[in-house]
């Protein structure tokens, strides 16, 4: 006996149900596991709010349903005829009225909480770039350490010829590190647009505005690496702006500040050195890649009319100060924004370097961090 055609839409109806169950099985649709106090409570207040949701809308859809299927006027029934019932009224007044105070209590509780941040061990400031963060540890242990973090996901998985990576696009060259249980207050800013400083695990979102400085804080429980993203879409690369926080132990946190230190003394003391252009081109071509190739791209045709190109440009091509000064100062009501503050001396001038000499340019000129120092100044 053959099967109709309801019965087979049917068929194929249950089991397209039962693949799409299986596809979604390794997806989470869920918070990230909470690395943070407040993380947790914002947790327990969202499955707190379902349940009482959910209570709300099966109470009132069934005695809806059951009013609709038991009296309709099919059997018979007539409508009642009432104009006004006080203690109703006052009852379906006064019930949402207490059931959104409860909710909102715990919430509120909540709210203050995560933005009180007095008393923190250590202050970091987080700068928003286009696109890229730059942070500052301000106060604490640490103190002075800067650095720019980027994002280190490989070009062919963005471009789709290699399998994707297990942390595509949240994956960064340098990761901000701090100690398990100290409060750590951020600060957050931008130099260009609006972006967003957000880690999940550790309940910390903020805005980044241009000009402002807003702050926001957490206390890691436990140790581990926790990543995020901008979270606020500021142009093109927006997608390319991910975050890393490594919690370690007090210990571990020590060291890595006195590792810091010393590569920062390092660099302080490039000034006095000096470079090959091999040497020069090989760092420059990696800070080009960093920096630069997004908006003047790797083959440095850039995207004009915004992103001008450097191959064959007259500022390329042309004096060596005017080259090195839009790239420490940027060039106002542009896209090009100033790497004064960003990169350091040895970095800067092994990107001027490397952009007078690749492609066509073929210049020949090397600038050294001394030149950079005397510009600076």
């Amino acid at each position: 006996m053959g099967i109709n055609k309801k019965t087979q839409s049917c068929l194929a109806g249950i089991a397209l149900m039962v693949w799409s169950r299986m596809a979604l099985a390794a997806w989470e649709f869920n918070f990230q596991s909470p690395a943070t106090k407040a993380a947790q409570t914002v947790i327990d207040l969202h499955n707190l709010m379902m349940i009482i949701i959910v209570v709300i809308f099966i109470g009132v859809f069934a005695v809806m349903f059951y009013s609709v299927f038991k009296h309709r006027k099919s059997r018979g029934h007539q409508a009642a005829q009432f104009h006004d019932n006080t203690m109703v009224e006052i009852a379906w007044t006064v019930v949402p009225l207490l059931i959104l105070v409860a909710m909102a209590w715990p919430a509120t509780k909540a709210l203050l909480n995560m933005r009180d941040t007095s008393q923190a061990d250590i202050t970091i400031k987080a700068t928003g770039y286009q696109w890229k963060w730059g942070y500052d540890y301000l106060k604490g242990e640490g103190e002075g350490i800067k650095f720019m973090s980027l994002t280190t996901t490989p070009a062919d998985q963005i471009r789709g010829t290699a399998a994707k990576g297990g942390n595509y696009l949240l994956e960064v060259d340098r990761h901000v590190v701090v100690p398990v249980g100290k409060k750590i207050r951020m600060l957050t800013t931008a130099t260009d647009v609006i972006h967003s400083w957000w880690v999940p695990a550790l309940a910390v979102k903020q805005d980044a505005i241009p000009g402002y400085v807003r702050d926001t804080w957490f206390k890691a429980e436990k140790e581990g690496i926790f990543r995020g993203q901008c979270a606020e879409l500021c142009g093109k690369d927006h997608a390319f702006m991910p975050i890393v926080v490594e919690v370690v132990s007090a210990e571990k946190y020590s060291q890595w500040v006195g590792e810091q230190k010393k590569q920062m003394a390092a660099a302080a003391d490039e000034g006095g050195k000096t470079y090959s252009l091999n040497e020069l081109m090989s760092r420059g071509e990696k800070v080009y890649a960093a920096n630069c190739v997004a908006c003047h791209q790797a083959n440095g045709k850039g995207l004009p009319p915004a992103f001008p190109a450097l191959d064959g440009s007259k500022l390329a091509k042309g004096p060596k100060k005017d080259h090195i000064a839009i790239v420490l100062n940027g060039k106002p009501n542009t896209a090009m924004a100033a790497y004064g503050g960003q990169l350091g001396d040895g970095d800067i001038a092994a990107v001027v370097t490397y952009e007078r000499n690749a492609w066509g340019n073929k210049t020949g000129d090397m600038v050294q961090p001394a030149d950079i120092q005397a510009a600076r100044k």
